[in-house]
């Protein structure tokens, strides 16, 4: 619900602090006053595109704030949520949006926290409907119609259903193209992995195998090196000879002289017996050295041809590398994964027959499930247009027809139904739309294109006083919706505009005392003009006010005459509010 709206230095309005009520809320004054640019400033909080000529002129910016209370419109928590635009003690949501007159640009705000337009237009639009004579909003967009039905009824949980299968049968589609892809090239997938696996098989592949032929290539290519260097080293520190480290004597035994000697000192200078200790294990571990290196250099044994053995091996691996792509390691986890792709690749026939028995099984309960709630969608269609009807008889239009069109459209993956394929969608088969005659023996057509604007203003007054109870948006705004409407009608206009009250905040501007009659609330909007400025004032009218109020609208100026009359509209309409909250009150308890 809209609890305040402030605006400054909009259009001819400076200054304007407007705090509403609950129920029917009604804005008069004379043409021109700026009861419509209060609408244009609400339009501004639904993110509706602004201009600089919005500025005051003189002013540097224009700005709207409008405090809702959250109350009445749970569905808007969610979305404040997901864009992090709530506290969650807030009880209130301010919508907020400046015009610069220098740059042109606007900046909106929820909460005090900017968004972009988009967000406030997801937010306002779900706050605020607003509603002109020549424009209905979402009651004439035809991609409106399906859900305002499913709502009044109450095919919500129906469609639910409908809409679960349609997701559950979309992966089963989505899993069958896949494999069906697939198949086209399943046989050569699987002629590749089946080679795969007999190569790596025939070359007996092992982890780090080509490092291994890689650094013992590199030992056979060196062998008479490594040979000589061996017995040399062997010879220096074992078996002596001459050109060794010490000519014609072997380390360990000149090693083992340095121990005896450094064992007799430390014999004559126990200061010497570290050293001695240290001298007994170099010998220890030189005799380990040699002891080592003589079986490194019996071991040494290079078979003839090895080198061009390793070569061809490393030519075998190259060639497997440069086939499949890879390293040796990759190409042994390849290959053990290629036996399960292969099992599942050969297993996809069955897979497809499998969900394309599961396909058929979600069309026929789709088909059954869907074609229930088109039937439904016809008894409600029907049942609403009845109730239209008989209310544009009351609004003087008897010989209206209204019609909820249900049509279908055929596609070859549809849902069979009775001998068509019907295309679908998470909503089901239909594709509704409102279509009227306005007069006897002109064809339906849609809404959209009625031509009377007060018709059209009729028509959405019928369509909204019905569907109502399953509007969502808490504040309904509606402007000069009774343009177009006689004396006559505007008893009713006023009846079925209070009886929206039941489920919604009303703010409606209005030239019909008829219909002002009916208000809560009751708002003045006037001009004031100053020595270089035109201003709009907005005031709350008192009873005595009302009744002047009224009684000059219907006769320009309040006389004794038009007074009494203003009394006795007051009175018929305040008589009928009570009789309907009686009748409320009786069909509750």
């Amino acid at each position: 619900m809209l609890l305040e709206l402030q605006i400054s230095d909009f259009a001819i309005i400076d200054r304007l602090h407007l705090r509403l009520g609950e129920g029917f809320n009604v804005l008069t004054g004379e043409t021109g006053a700026g009861k419509s640019i209060i609408i244009d400033a609400l339009g501004t909080l639904r993110g509706e595109k602004v201009d600089v000529s919005f500025v005051r002129a003189g002013s540097p910016r224009a700005r709207i704030e409008g405090v809702f209370s959250l109350d009445d419109c749970p569905q808007v928590i969610p979305i404040l949520r997901e864009y992090d635009l709530l506290d969650e003690d807030d009880a209130q949501v301010i919508l907020t949006r400046e015009l610069s007159a220098e740059s042109g640009r606007s900046v909106a705000r929820v909460n005090g926290r900017a968004v972009n337009t988009s967000i406030l237009r997801e937010i306002g639009g779900r706050l605020i409907d607003i509603h002109g004579q020549h424009e209905g909003l979402s009651l004439f967009n035809a991609r409106t119609h399906l859900e305002m039905l499913d709502r009044f009824g109450d095919l919500l949980s129906l469609r639910e259903r409908v809409g679960d299968l349609v997701a559950h049968l979309r992966r089963i589609r989505e899993g069958l193209a896949e494999l069906r892809h697939n198949e086209a090239r399943r046989q050569s997938r699987l002629e590749e992995l089946r080679f795969l696996l007999e190569d790596t098989a025939a070359a007996r592949l092992k982890p780090g195998e080509e490092e291994e032929l890689a650094r013992e290539r590199q030992v056979v290519q060196n062998a008479a090196r490594i040979t000589s260097l061996a017995t040399d080293t062997y010879a220096d520190l074992y078996g002596g000879r001459d050109g060794g480290r010490v000519p014609g004597r072997p380390v360990l035994e000149l090693m083992a002289t340095v121990v005896a000697k450094l064992t007799e000192l430390a014999r004559l200078d126990t200061a010497v017996a570290p050293i001695a200790a240290i001298a007994s294990e170099l010998h220890y571990q030189i005799e380990d050295l040699a002891t080592t290196l003589r079986s490194y250099r019996l071991g040494l044994d290079f078979e003839p041809g090895r080198i061009d053995a390793i070569e061809d091996r490393l030519t075998v691996l190259g060639d497997l590398q440069r086939k499949y792509g890879g390293d040796i390691a990759q190409l042994i986890a390849r290959a053990a994964s290629a036996e399960a792709e292969i099992e599942r690749l050969s297993n996809s026939a069955v897979q497809i027959a499998d969900l394309e028995r599961q396909e058929a099984a979600l069309l026929a309960d789709l088909a059954t499930e869907a074609g229930m709630l088109s039937q439904r969608r016809r008894e409600v269609g029907d049942e609403l247009a009845r109730q239209i009807e008989g209310a544009m008889g009351d609004l003087a239009m008897p010989n209206i027809q209204f019609y909820a069109s249900i049509e279908h459209e055929d596609a070859p993956d549809g849902v069979p139904v009775d001998s068509r394929r019907l295309a679908f969608d998470k909503t089901g088969i239909d594709h509704v739309e409102f279509l009227i005659s306005p007069n006897p023996g002109e064809p339906l057509k849609p809404l959209a294109k009625i031509a009377s604007g007060g018709e059209s203003a009729r028509l959405l007054l019928a369509l909204k006083s019905i569907l109502s109870r399953v509007d969502e948006v808490p504040t309904l705004i509606f402007d000069e919706i009774d343009v177009g409407v006689g004396g006559r009608a505007g008893q009713v206009v006023g009846q079925k505009l209070w009886a929206i009250t039941g489920n919604h905040q009303v703010v409606c501007i209005t030239h019909l005392p008829q219909v002002a009659a009916f208000a809560d609330a009751h708002y003045h909007i006037s001009k004031e003009f100053g020595a270089d400025r035109t201003r709009t004032n907005v005031r709350r009218l008192d009873e005595g006010q009302r009744i002047d109020e009224l009684a000059a609208m219907l006769d320009g100026t309040p006389s004794e005459h038009s007074r009494a009359n203003a009394r006795e509209i007051i009175g018929r309409a305040t008589g009928w509010k009570e009789r309907r909250r009686t009748a409320s009150l009786h069909a509750v308890e």
